[in-house]
């Protein structure tokens, strides 16, 4: 690890939504930053003007507040090392180019894209790896800024450290001059990256197995440039649910903006993206923010691609739903509430959320589990024949079943939960029936939704009137 102070960076391109790689490199690089007091910078690389989406950088800036990842130095609220947009920093750029020009590492390339490709198809005709280096034009022409900068290598082998990877190495081979500066002015990621980390002092360079790769090149222009190289994280690629290729928009990768309106807590999102190719050695599942920032180590990242797993994602949201304090939940469900619950009492929605809060996968599973707490549902018996249990039960059985519940809730003063429960299981010893049909049939005739909190409860809350009103409709739409 660096002695220097701990400087992290998320340096996205604005060239579309914010997919859970993206996210999960900024959340790393952000638990580091507040693990160890340090600081945590937003930069928008933004020298690809051609790919860039328009309203991208402000969709990269919602997504990192949505999630509760903040940052000392950015775009939005500057800083002492900005500006924070490559397309403001390429003055920058012009001295660090002219700085490995005046040292000789640095020329303008005469090549046309014909002649390049002329070179590469020798190459291939000799079976030998194309290198930019083999073709350095002899007299080389003063840069004008009008044709590609091209970096001029010194090819060498490279052993390093990599907090993940652990220690890697390349030969010379693999080393070649690339372009630094395009011929429309931009600087190419590869050289503009280098320069912003050393001037905005950055410690970890935390980024995807991309750009491997190309760590032989970077590092021989850190050499070449006298820059101290930063400590280096990489992480594994994120795959598709079946484990066999990168995930990617193919295999239903969202915006995650997109799972938080589908009712996915941010804590959610961090804690199942955390968990994608790390975890801290032992069975714990379930992170608070807090307790993440605590237990995180880069050498705890695995070196192999972690399997991104919906039902996992969907589970883990349960379990951070049950954790929330109930005021502090309703607050959050608020958007998600049926349209049938506008203008109910903010108590009997209290109550509600109670009842079903260990049942919410999603917070967009509200209006399925409550709709029908403030509206009359539609009686639909065709759930009762597709249930296997329900259909070993002829129409006359079902109305005779729920005839006798009404009949024998009708009889109840006290309509709470606990006498429910009693008269439910006295039910069960007068009709011999099992729990899995009798209350079955009951939940869905007072319900008509694919499922419900526990029966006594749910009852309860609906109160005397409706239940037995329900029921008798149940009964008598059973044809």
């Amino acid at each position: 690890m660096s002695d220097r102070p701990v400087r992290t960076r998320f340096a996205p391109s604005p060239t579309g939504f914010m997919h859970v790689g993206g996210v999960r490199t900024a959340l790393f690089a952000w638990l580091l930053a507040r693990q160890n007091h340090g600081q945590f910078i937003l930069r928008l690389e933004d020298t690809d003007q051609k790919r860039e989406v328009e309203g991208s950088a402000e969709h990269i800036i919602e997504s990192l507040h949505a999630l509760g990842l903040d940052w000392n130095e950015g775009p939005d609220i500057g800083g002492d090392h900005g500006p924070y947009k490559q397309s403001e920093r390429l003055e920058i750029y012009k001295a660090w180019a002219q700085k490995l020009i005046d040292a000789d590492r640095a020329y303008a390339d005469p090549y046309t894209p014909e002649e390049i490709e002329t070179f590469r198809q020798q190459a291939r005709t000799n079976k030998q790896a194309f290198l930019y280096r083999n073709h350095r034009p002899e007299n080389q022409p003063m840069w004008d800024g009008t044709t590609p900068l091209r970096f001029k290598a010194e090819p060498q082998a490279y052993t390093w450290h990599d907090e993940v990877m652990g220690d890697l190495s390349t030969g010379p081979e693999v080393i070649d001059d690339f372009i630094l500066v395009k011929s429309d002015g931009f600087p190419t990621y590869n050289f503009a990256h280098i320069v912003d980390d050393a001037e905005m002092q950055i410690s970890h360079v935390i980024r995807g197995q991309e750009f491997l790769a190309s760590m032989p090149n970077y590092l021989n222009l850190y050499d070449a440039l006298g820059i101290k190289y930063p400590v280096f994280a990489t992480m594994p690629h994120i795959m598709a649910e079946a484990g066999n290729k990168k995930l990617g928009k193919r295999d239903g990768a969202k915006d995650v903006l997109d799972y938080l309106k589908d009712g996915y807590l941010p804590e959610t999102m961090l804690n199942f993206i955390a968990s994608l190719g790390w975890n801290d050695g032992t069975e714990k599942e379930i992170f608070s923010v807090d307790e993440l920032i605590t237990a995180f180590r880069l050498d705890r990242v695995q070196h192999s691609g972690a399997r991104f797993d919906e039902k996992r994602l969907e589970w883990m949201n349960g379990q951070h739903i049950r954790q929330l304090p109930l005021n502090d939940l309703a607050e959050r469900v608020e958007p998600f509430w049926p349209e049938s619950a506008v203008g109910s009492d903010q108590d009997y929605k209290l109550q509600l959320l109670a009842l079903v809060q260990d049942r919410l996968k999603t917070l967009a599973d509200l209006p399925t589990i409550t709709s029908y707490f403030f509206a009359e549902p539609t009686p639909d018996w065709t759930m009762a024949d597709d249930n296997k249990q329900l259909r070993k039960l002829s129409p006359d059985e079902q109305r005779q079943l729920l005839q006798q519940a009404h009949d024998t809730l009708a009889t109840l003063d006290d309509f709470s939960a606990e006498s429910i429960q009693d008269t439910l299981n006295q039910l069960l010893e007068i009709t011999g029936q099992k729990p899995g049909i009798l209350f079955s049939l009951i939940r869905l005739a007072v319900s008509w939704a694919p499922f419900s909190p526990a029966l006594d409860q749910t009852l309860a809350v609906l109160g005397k009137d409706r239940v037995l009103t329900r029921l008798q409709t149940a009964i008598s739409a059973r044809g």
